[in-house]
């Protein structure tokens, strides 16, 4: 028998009356229980007491609205209704709706100088909108989909609310953040930032890819990017594969909540971003001046082609990405796609240089390690030397252990003191022969002193 998943909501509770009641002779007499007719299939599940008890949601919002802020309550029921299916959501609301909206409420009365003010129905709404927004965030589901009532807001506001979110920085602070730091730019870092803006004012689309090992200061560079376009009130889409990598990006976002990439997207031949061509983020992505993505060297490749073909449909347009500019920043030297129980071979193969799409982009470069530079320590540069030669497979690999082995005997001997690094060792054999060697190396004679005591 097929299986239908819960975010299908009327064929997911069709298909559980089908299998619990005996011998229907129609879908009418399925949603006939005790003589009364209901009006959906969920309605004749929950009173047959098909459906779990909302008992532990009802705990976890009675807890939340003894000590938790207004907002964080209705994140807690945005994730509760995107994500964990409770079985009457309406009468979640019902009951927890006043502490949903007592924020709103205490503005209200302020704006209003009336402190005996109560909740109304439109500060009700007012909460359902922002509940809604987060639900379209998690899953791209509006409130109806999810067992709930619309809110009651004009239809364009829906659209709307993605470009809000885009077009929200403030240009006078953009524009003071670019002023003071486009002159910091080295020579490699300039070329990087013309080229690209040199692309977004002629409107020109094309697919490059910023090669950026650490510390070479692709952040900054992005960042710069991201500002000159955002201080002229364009849109710049700013995604990261990973959220910490996010965080670090103005109004940065994970590429797989943004694009809604499938989560086995990995083993669908041809996949698609889960991005129909009336929702608020299509609408972002055709307007969108530039599009992104740090860390892209950790994404499969076929998130990559995915996003691709949706571009090309959401924009009615066959050239690559649709004619949009993209902008992809990593390092393959670090961290590529992580494939449970997989060989070498199928890392490579999932990687983004694997991709058809790989031989059309175009390549920038920043390999001047600006950490090093600003520290000038001889040290440091020769750290950052070895670890490039490792990435860039120049040293060789101990074929019986797959490690690499560098010599640190000239460090040893270079006295420095202990107080100015901190050695890591992987093992306890290697941390004694570290302490040995270190006790070794004292040339000066060992002194003790005493003194004499009176029993």
């Amino acid at each position: 028998m097929y299986t239908v998943h819960p975010n299908n909501a009327e064929c997911f509770y069709l298909r559980l009356l089908l299998v619990n009641v005996n011998g229907p002779k129609s879908f009418q007499e399925l949603r006939t229980v005790d003589g009364h007719l209901c009006q959906t299939y969920r309605e004749a599940c929950q009173l047959l007491h098909l459906l779990e008890d909302d008992a532990h949601w009802d705990s976890t919002l009675n807890d939340a609205s003894t000590s938790a802020h207004p907002q964080q309550i209705r994140m807690l029921f945005a994730i509760i209704l995107s994500t964990c299916m409770p079985s009457n959501p309406l009468e979640l609301w019902n009951k927890y709706k006043n502490y949903m909206a007592e924020d709103i409420l205490i503005r209200m009365r302020h704006h209003a100088r009336n402190p005996d003010l109560l909740i109304t129905l439109e500060m009700c709404n007012e909460a359902l909108i922002i509940i809604e927004d987060i639900c379209l965030t998690i899953a791209n589901k509006a409130l109806v989909q999810l067992g709930m009532t619309a809110p009651n807001r004009p239809m364009h506001d829906l659209f709307d609310r993605e470009l809000q979110r885009e077009q929200e920085f403030n240009c006078n602070d953009l524009r003071l953040f670019v002023q003071s730091n486009i002159t910091k730019l080295n020579i490699q870092q300039k070329h990087v930032y013309d080229t690209i803006m040199q692309a977004v004012s002629n409107n020109a689309g094309g697919l490059y890819f910023l090669d950026a090992p650490g510390g070479t200061g692709k952040t900054f560079v992005i960042s710069l990017i991201l500002a000159t376009i955002r201080s002229d009130q364009k849109i710049a889409l700013a995604l990261a594969s990973s959220g910490i990598a996010a965080t670090l990006l103005e109004g940065g976002r994970t590429a797989h909540s943004a694009l809604k990439l499938p989560l086995n997207v990995q083993v669908i031949e041809t996949s698609t971003c889960n991005i129909s061509r009336n929702s608020a983020m299509a609408k972002v992505l055709r307007l969108t001046s530039i599009i992104l993505w740090d860390e892209c060297t950790m994404a499969n490749k076929k998130s990559l082609e995915a996003f691709n073909r949706t571009m090309q449909d959401l924009r009615g347009n066959q050239q690559l990405f649709g004619g949009a500019l993209i902008l992809l920043s990593g390092d393959f030297r670090q961290t590529l796609p992580v494939i449970p129980r997989s060989t070498p071979a199928d890392e490579i193969n999932a990687c983004l240089k694997s991709s058809v799409l790989w031989r059309y982009l175009q390549k920038l470069t920043l390999n001047i390690n600006m950490r090093v530079h600003l520290k000038n320590d001889p040290a440091a540069h020769e750290f950052s030397k070895q670890l490039l030669e490792i990435g860039d497979g120049k040293i060789q690999i101990d074929r019986t252990n797959g490690l690499i082995a560098i010599d640190v005997r000239d460090e040893r001997k270079s006295g420095i003191r202990p107080s100015d690094v901190v050695r890591l060792s992987a093992t306890n054999v290697h941390a004694s022969s570290d302490n040995d060697h270190s006790v070794k190396s004292k040339q000066t004679q060992m002194k003790e002193k005493g003194f004499k005591t009176k029993r």
